[in-house]
């Protein structure tokens, strides 16, 4: 279990920041809510899984956090918009939106069923576009923002068993990048985040055999994903990319 050490005000210059994540229960999302709670952001643990994401909340709580948990199915759009609705009741504000939630089936074409196609583009595509269009307006309306949408190298290269996958990342480096122009006349910062290997359930649930070497822990890239919300007002880091050492699905 992660603890979050004892700070300062004048140590946190995000403290009371309002952040949502998507898909916060665990792996990436899981490091992301530690991290940011430590560092002083009110933290919104979104996620399909509901008592995982109470219990998290409540353990950064417990670590004097401050963090919520609210049930999500980023494929629903209905239900992206209620979420950004519930956070602004409670905190009246949203000041981060990171679009982390993501799924993979890992099939040829020929045996990916329709259905699972349009699983994975629901959630690693769809759920971006509904939760930034969700807030998109709110950040406007108080002339400051950030969305960031965690990507892959999925998005830059290709290999077998993923076209869903592939075609979903793709697809939001481009949806990315069409925001963060649309973003930057109303003060709203957008990033891609292109995260390679990480040591999380996503990879080692379904490949229990790889090697962990080459990968990285996840709350390196959390701490990246700080990083950028610590950049000046006037400055926005459109797209980083963020491997491992030993990674072995990039050059």
């Amino acid at each position: 279990m992660q603890t979050l050490p004892q700070k300062t005000a004048s140590d946190q210059p995000l403290a009371n920041k309002v952040v949502v994540v998507t898909g916060g229960a665990q792996g990436l999302g899981e490091a992301t809510c530690y991290c940011l709670a430590e560092g002083g952001l009110k933290v919104v643990v979104a996620d399909v899984q509901p008592a995982r994401g109470q219990q998290l909340a409540e353990k950064i709580q417990e670590q004097a956090g401050d963090a919520i948990a609210l049930p999500l199915d980023v494929s629903d759009p209905d239900q992206s918009t209620r979420l950004v609705n519930q956070v602004l009741d409670h905190y009246g504000k949203i000041d981060v939106l990171i679009n982390n939630a993501g799924i993979d089936v890992t099939l040829s074409v020929e045996e990916l069923e329709i259905n699972d196609w349009q699983r994975v583009m629901g959630v690693n595509l769809n759920g971006p576009f509904y939760m930034s269009k969700a807030v998109f307006p709110h950040m406007r309306e108080q002339g400051s923002g950030q969305i960031i949408n965690i990507v892959s190298t999925a998005a830059k290269r290709a290999w077998a068993n993923a076209s869903a996958y592939h075609a979903s990342k793709w697809g939001l480096l481009g949806f990315s990048q069409a925001l963060h122009v649309e973003g930057r006349l109303h003060n709203i910062k957008v990033t891609s985040v292109i995260a390679g290997g990480m040591r999380t359930p996503f990879l080692l649930d379904r490949f229990p055999d790889i090697d962990i070497n080459t990968l990285q822990d996840p709350m390196n890239v959390a701490e990246t994903i700080k990083y950028l919300l610590m950049q000046p007002k006037d400055t926005v880091i459109s797209e980083i990319m963020v491997l491992p050492m030993k990674e072995t699905s990039w050059p």
